[in-house]
């Protein structure tokens, strides 16, 4: 292995791996420093990938448990966290051996070791039971990630007592659930844990579950959690403290409440991993968030040393991580990138439904005078829906009134991340094929859940 690479990578999760599968691709020498001991970062073993197998297998259990004609038998079986985390760590082992081959095809060095700087071209990698060496680089991407957020007052050494990493380290389920911070990863595990048949209180430290979302759709959400699921929402509170008993852990509130439970899932808040890095070797100072600040090219205030991903803070998408290291990879490999991440970026919400939303909410139409009409569907009244049984659910579509032109979907029901992209394909056209009428006007297999774009065009066209 050599010393010196054109291209240093530090992270292999998807901003990683973009950056340093389209490098090696454009004939650099590139390699990835990880400071774990398999591939994939922090998205592959604590974050997208686990905890959205764990929905997927709890979502699974909780059909079952609904259909009309397996229930009995569904009622009876019994999910364990050994039976839980096995089938999640199956899926974690999969992503990891394709990423591994990634690497091994494109002839990307892989390095592990906590990297740290010594100065603007050389950094040094140790790690527990690894010899410290050097490496040296003309250029370096950090794409070292995020984790979860830790207040210095709340004891995480307590197994009564874990984040959105350790809540995967479970082997025993809880009888009862308290999660504070109702974001997108608290009310994720909120949902999955409530339908495995934990009760569930999901503290949130604003009024409105979600706020960034539609309104409608935020407001469905906390009905379907609250009436239907029966998720105890307690809206704009703040922790006080945290007490843990023999017999559980109490979150007291400063409103002066008191929620005890089995187990407390902290979700408030993420930090970027840029301590330890021997940034302060460099000039480049990050937030009190830990995150890098960066340009449009994604280079850090050192024009050779780029950063990508949860490390620069929003979006914190793992999608969006991969395209901003592929992007910063082409800067670096041509000198320059016209490629920029899309002004619409995609959200999925794996909630029990789940939510998924591209382009402007109504309030934010309203604010700027945008003349626009509504078009719905209600997964109720479509014949896959109650074939299926998924009634729960609405897709909801933006329309300006004059030229029919897409400028809002909103999605949530079952495989509503899925349902998403039909309409984003259209949205992402050049007007004027960016309307409604792709949907008035195209036939849908029927009876799918797609058919839903034709019905919610058609309520909102008929309203003009």
């Amino acid at each position: 292995m050599r010393s010196h690479y054109d291209v240093i990578v530090i992270g292999s999760g998807p901003g990683g791996e973009g950056a340093a599968i389209s490098l090696a691709k454009a004939g650099r020498s590139v390699a990835v420093v990880e400071r774990h001991l398999q591939v994939g970062g922090g998205c592959t073993h604590w974050g997208t990938i686990p905890s959205k197998a764990l929905i997927h297998v709890v979502r699974q259990l909780a059909e079952i448990r609904r259909n009309r004609l397996f229930f009995r038998i569904a009622s009876q079986a019994k999910m364990t966290g050994e039976m839980l985390m096995g089938a999640v760590n199956d899926v974690v082992s999969q992503q990891v051996r394709e990423r591994e081959g990634f690497y091994t095809r494109n002839e990307v060095d892989v390095v592990e070791g906590q990297a740290c700087f010594l100065d603007p071209y050389t950094i040094e990698i140790s790690g527990e039971g690894i010899s410290s060496r050097q490496l040296t680089a003309d250029y370096f991407v950090i794409a070292s990630g995020s984790h979860p957020y830790r207040p210095q007052d709340v004891d995480f050494s307590n197994s009564r007592v874990v984040d959105s990493d350790t809540v995967l380290q479970l082997r025993e389920l809880p009888t009862s659930l308290t999660v504070y911070g109702a974001g997108v990863i608290g009310s994720e595990y909120a949902s999955a844990f409530k339908d495995l048949g934990c009760k569930v209180n999901l503290v949130n430290t604003r009024a409105h579950l979600l706020e960034f979302l539609d309104a409608e759709i935020s407001t469905a959400l906390s009905y379907h959690m609250a009436d239907e699921q029966g998720i105890v929402i307690r809206p704009s509170e703040e922790y006080q403290r945290v007490e843990v008993c023999p017999d559980g852990v109490i979150l007291h509130l400063q409103s002066g409440k008191q929620i005890k439970s089995d187990l407390l899932l902290w979700a408030n808040g993420r930090t970027g991993n840029s301590a330890g890095l021997g940034l302060q070797h460099l000039d480049i100072v990050p937030d009190h968030r830990g995150n890098i600040p960066v340009n449009d090219c994604y280079q850090t205030s050192l024009p050779h040393i780029y950063a990508v991903g949860d490390i620069v803070g929003f979006p914190n998408l793992a999608s969006a991580a991969f395209d901003q290291g592929r992007f910063a990879g082409l800067h670096i490999a041509g000198g320059r990138s016209d490629l920029h991440l899309v002004a619409h970026i995609p959200t999925g919400i794996y909630t029990s439904p789940e939510i998924s939303a591209l382009g402007s909410t109504e309030s934010e139409l309203s604010a700027a005078h945008v003349p626009y009409e509504v078009g719905r569907a209600f997964f109720r009244n479509l014949a896959r829906g109650q074939i299926t049984e998924h009634r729960a659910g609405v897709l909801k579509l933006l329309f300006h009134r004059e030229t029919l032109e897409l400028l809002g979907i909103h999605c949530f029901g079952h495989n509503a991340a899925e349902i998403l992209h039909i309409g984003q394909a259209i949205m992402a056209q050049p007007a004027p094929h960016n309307s409604i009428e792709y949907f008035l006007n195209t036939t849908f297999n029927y009876p799918t859940m797609a058919e839903a774009y034709r019905v919610a065009a058609l309520n909102g066209y008929n309203r003009l």
